[in-house]
């Protein structure tokens, strides 16, 4: 059956071993073009022992127009167009016009083919498998960069997926955002995007779990981040010479960089950590080692309305969110400071923890020695993964 409609095939339209092969693509195993080789040699076999002449390939296929044909001359463009890009795996796409998508679903519409094969998928394989038998480049379903071949105009379109690195910040220094801001310098992001934009020679995309005030800092463990780099030329960058270029700031040091998948980036970003803060907190009114270890004790376990602080209410939603307070230590320090040690969950404004922000966060440190008190000073001790 397969013998007969080929045979029918080909005395109505003039084809490739290719497309006459890819008409079947889901019978056996073998490529397009062996599969439409052994076809015809089968085909002409039989017509020969009728005393029929054979149906040869044709010079030119009227439904690809021998584009196969150009894969050598492709793959010499593909190169040009990459050349100077650091990549180790690739995926080639294609584009056709609807013209010959067209004339090919007309053709399987007419002859009642229903184990074809869509001239672009044909296309996209061959020329990726002779890419790199060229280059000894890979395939893979998360490739470094992606070709996307014009196949009749030669135009190629390269795309260079982003490199993703993840890694952890200390903040040593106050007086520095996380994020540029318009009337500082410079800034957490800034500081660790520059060696790495300079070594990859991409466009480098801060994007921090959780953030922490200009006046700040973060210490301990790190707080966790993800570098996007987009349009990378150079991928194999070496991690331990570009953190040492950073922690040489006195500023910002960076710990455990490492290449991650976009999928491990997202669950960095979207993970809830809580958090260790030391805050130095000012009561002018006065406080004793009794008031700030009962104010300690009364913490430990509470849970906390806190609507959006006033200082925030432009970049964040105004909506009050339930945060609880896992532990809370209390240092006496003089008359009007003690430190407190706290753990928390992610996301509680610690500074509007202390004052009460009039009335938005409750209960509060000011509420709970019945006088105002003001955070001072405030360090992100850890933020805790677990």
């Amino acid at each position: 059956m397969i013998v007969e409609k080929a045979e029918k095939v080909l005395k109505a339209h003039s084809l490739c071993d290719h497309c006459l092969g890819r008409l079947f693509a889901r019978l056996g195993r073998s490529t397009n073009e062996e599969r439409g080789k052994a076809i015809r040699f089968v085909l002409n076999m039989e017509r020969s022992a009728k005393g029929l002449e054979p149906i040869e390939e044709a010079e030119k296929c009227e439904l690809c127009g021998n584009v196969f044909e150009r894969i050598p001359e492709l793959i010499e463009l593909m190169k040009k167009v990459s050349k100077g890009i650091e990549f180790d795996t690739f995926l080639v796409g294609s584009r056709f016009s609807k013209e010959i998508k067209e004339r090919e679903k007309a053709l399987w519409e007419e002859f009642g083919i229903d184990t074809g094969e869509p001239i672009n998928r044909e296309f996209n394989r061959e020329l990726g498998k002779a890419f790199g038998l060229a280059t000894g480049k890979d395939t893979s379903k998360t490739p470094d960069v992606v070709f996307i071949v014009e196949p009749y105009s030669g135009k190629i379109e390269l795309q260079i997926n982003p490199l993703y690195i993840y890694g952890r910040y200390r903040k040593l220094v106050r007086g520095i955002p996380q994020t540029p801001l318009p009337e500082l310098e410079e800034s957490v992001a800034s500081i660790i995007c520059r060696p790495f934009s300079r070594a990859a020679g991409g466009k480098c995309v801060f994007k921090g779990a959780g953030r922490e005030d200009v006046d700040v800092r973060m210490l301990g463990n790190g707080r966790p981040f993800i570098l996007e780099i987009k349009g990378p030329k150079k991928r194999k960058l070496d991690l331990g010479a570009i953190a040492k270029e950073i922690n040489a700031s006195g500023k910002v040091e960076v710990l455990d960089l490492r290449f991650v998948t976009t999928k491990e980036a997202e669950e960095v970003l979207t993970k809830n950590h809580r958090k260790e803060y030391l805050a130095l907190v000012l009561v002018e009114d006065g406080v004793t080692p009794e008031e700030a270890r009962e104010v300690a004790g009364e913490l430990r376990g509470l849970e906390i309305h806190q609507r959006t602080p006033w200082r925030v209410r432009k970049a964040r939603a105004d909506k009050v969110r339930v945060k609880r307070i896992h532990e809370a230590e209390a240092r006496w320090i003089d008359e009007k400071h003690f430190e407190l040690r706290l753990i928390t969950d992610g996301g509680l404004y610690i500074k509007e923890l202390i004052s009460g922000d009039k009335g938005r966060t409750k209960p509060s440190v000011s509420d709970l020695l019945g006088k105002p008190a003001w955070c001072e000073r405030l360090d992100v001790l850890n933020i805790l993964d677990e």
